[in-house]
């Protein structure tokens, strides 16, 4: 269900290089694809420095159904994906976790969602413990 194309709507995260950077936010979008029934296979593109690249990274499957499993290269960089709340027909939060740090992820199906699912992400963003001054919107031209 969680298949096809998505926009990043919006990001809350205390990443130190987001804060500094916020200003040169592109739309970015990602597509998704389930590769043997539970894998994901993550295609993100975003345009930098007037090239459009693509990102693609593997989510393996948790034991737990909507939690996935994001490596990288060594032992310390593991992320846990969780898929905190879903519409596969118009939304998708998405909270990661490396270490003790956090930030969740708002995708749309299109670049623009409703007010009822801004609520949902924001409330999400509180819950984790995170707050507004380190949520940013993403851009939706480009």
């Amino acid at each position: 269900q969680l298949s096809g194309k998505w926009f990043l709507v919006s990001m809350a995260s205390r990443c130190s290089y987001l804060a500094e950077h916020s200003h040169q936010l592109e739309a970015t979008a990602m597509a998704v694809t389930v590769l043997d029934g539970q894998s994901l296979t993550i295609s993100t593109f975003r345009k930098l420095d007037r090239i459009c690249w693509e990102v693609r990274q593997h989510y393996l499957p948790d034991q737990v159904l909507g939690r996935f499993l994001l490596k990288g290269e060594g032992d310390c960089s593991k992320v846990d994906v969780v898929v905190s709340e879903a519409d596969p027909s118009s939304f998708l939060i998405l909270c990661y976790q490396k270490g003790r740090s956090i930030s969740v992820k708002l995708y749309g199906r299109t670049s623009l969602v409703s007010d009822a699912i801004m609520d949902k992400f924001e409330q999400r963003v509180r819950a984790v413990g995170l707050s507004e001054d380190v949520t940013y919107y993403f851009p939706t031209y480009g």
